[in-house]
């Protein structure tokens, strides 16, 4: 029995050396932790359950039958995080560059099948070369494996990829399909065709960090969620993240205990607000004195800076929140904003998460490139994505609302649970200067006489009761006073129950 035991500890020891120790110095050296090593930062400690640890490829051309090592590449299984159980895999790159064959695709498999049957979330860590180019078609048919479940688990369970390294080819298909994408600064990259065959069929010459960076897909393409300085840096906030979410559908997110006071009011909102209707001022700044302890966490914060989407918490619960920043193209809506923001609605109405909107949006961006670009669809998009969500839906509007922005941005007219106006709210179909030089255009070369008509134009529409008279909006509500009345908004909204037409699913404006 001894013998045995010896024999099964020289295996896992082998097992956990992965690519041998001159490769784990290599990928040391490049900044990088091992497979492992990552497990240890993103789970709780000594929660691991490795599952397939002697798992080897089948493989016998090109020499493979002469270099097998346990595990081929990637450490797969449970732990906890914050004790919530979560299913996870993490490519090993000091083995065969993390490339992912038939056996190891059916590792990843394996755990993603024990996530959907027992309603927890998938984090895979990505540091790999790509399909195994020894195995040919058995590897290419294992990722088509591992899209098909990703498919399948979107919306059932939460998916999270984090690229820690190379991620090229079809490699990058999975993460795509997933929720969120986390990237580490200077040591990740995801292309679908690299530099080199980038520069043989369209001879544009391309750094690897220029065509897939992390720059790139957080700042341009919005392909990540976020990136981050490091390794470990990156793993605790994929932690973070995780405590806002369900671990299913049909389950809740954790409750966070606080001290911060539901009623607790903050007068500096009741003069955010500038004189000047051209003058801008920070949504963030609002997002942050309403949530709990002022936590947002922010996505796709480089990117499409004229809106912003995340999670906080009111009163423990989690919630989305979208909202207008009129710091950036002062707010308004345009092709990049209509994409982050529709795909983080429909996230939070996969799983039940409660929206918050705040609204400051003088109307869609206008433009030759807008149009060319298909602003229309894409517009779309989120008047969809926000007319089909049934989460609990609370708007808040603080200034500008004009024209089919405003329906947009979860208005009472798109089934909008809980609408609510500051007193500086302006609701109209567009601003007073343009309204007047349309509605006045004979009189537009008397200055005094249009000063006039721009003026009683804003004393009858640069405000909130007109749409209140008519039952648009439900209260106007005095700016320090908006986390109370939200948190109580939401607490009515907890039983939500909302049934729209048979059918299969909609057709969203792709």
């Amino acid at each position: 029995m001894q013998k045995i035991i010896a024999e099964l500890e020289d295996k896992r020891a082998q097992a956990r050396l992965g690519g041998g120790q001159r490769r784990i110095d290599a990928q040391h050296g490049k900044g990088k932790l091992t497979a492992r090593e990552r497990l240890d930062v993103l789970l709780d400690a000594g929660s691991f359950e490795e599952y397939d640890m002697f798992v080897t490829h089948r493989a016998t051309d090109f020499g493979m039958a002469e270099t097998i090592i346990p595990g081929d590449g990637v450490v797969t299984g449970w732990g906890t995080i914050e004790g919530r159980l979560v299913y996870v895999f993490s490519q090993d790159f000091t083995v065969f560059g993390g490339s992912l064959s038939e056996t190891h695709a059916k590792k990843i498999c394996k755990i993603m099948d024990l996530a959907m049957q027992n309603g927890a979330p998938v984090i895979g860590l990505n540091d790999s070369g790509g399909a195994r180019i020894q195995e040919g078609v058995a590897s290419l048919g294992g990722y088509a494996d591992v899209f098909w479940r990703n498919a399948q688990a979107s919306g059932a369970v939460p998916q999270i990829s984090v690229i820690m390294g190379p991620c090229a080819g079809g490699a990058v298909y999975s993460p795509a399909m997933t929720d969120f994408i986390y990237m580490v600064k200077d040591t990740s990259y995801m292309f679908v065709t690299g530099p080199d065959v980038v520069k043989t069929v369209t001879n544009e010459s391309v750094t690897q960090e220029e065509l897939g960076g992390a720059s790139t897909h957080t700042r341009i393409s919005s392909v990540a969620d976020a990136a981050f300085d490091n390794d470990i840096e990156t793993l605790l906030e994929v932690r973070r993240l995780f405590g806002f979410l369900p671990l299913a559908y049909g389950q809740k997110p954790p409750r966070v205990a606080t001290e911060d006071p539901i009623d607790r009011g903050d007068m500096s909102l009741d003069m955010i607000i500038p004189d000047s209707a051209n003058k801008p001022y920070d949504m963030r700044e609002v997002i942050e004195k309403v949530a709990d302890e002022g936590d947002f966490l922010e996505l796709q914060k480089e990117h499409a800076g004229n809106i912003l989407v995340g999670f906080i918490r009111l009163d423990g619960e989690t919630a989305g929140v979208v909202a207008n920043q009129p710091l950036v193209l002062a707010g308004c809506l345009d092709i990049n904003a209509s994409k982050k923001a529709a795909r983080f609605i429909r996230f939070c109405d996969s799983f039940d998460i409660p929206i918050l909107t705040f609204v400051d949006v003088p109307g869609f961006l206008p433009g030759v490139a807008q149009e060319y670009g298909g602003i229309i669809k894409h517009g779309a998009k989120l008047l969809f994505a926000y007319s089909e969500a049934s989460v609990p839906l609370v708007t808040v509007i603080t200034r500008k609302a004009y024209g089919g922005a405003y329906d947009v941005m979860a208005s009472k007219h798109i089934k909008a649970d809980v609408n609510y106006a500051w007193p500086s709210a302006e609701i109209a179909v567009m601003g007073a200067k343009g309204a007047t030089e349309i509605l006045y255009r004979s009189e537009l070369s008397d200055k005094d006489k249009i000063a006039k008509r721009t003026a009683e134009y804003e004393a009858r529409f640069a405000n909130p009761f007109v749409a209140a008279e008519r039952g648009f909006i439900d209260d106007v509500i005095m700016p320090h006073g908006t986390r109370r009345r939200v948190i109580r908004a939401l607490s009515t909204l907890r039983h939500k129950r909302s049934e729209g037409p048979k059918k299969k699913h909609g057709n969203i404006p792709l």
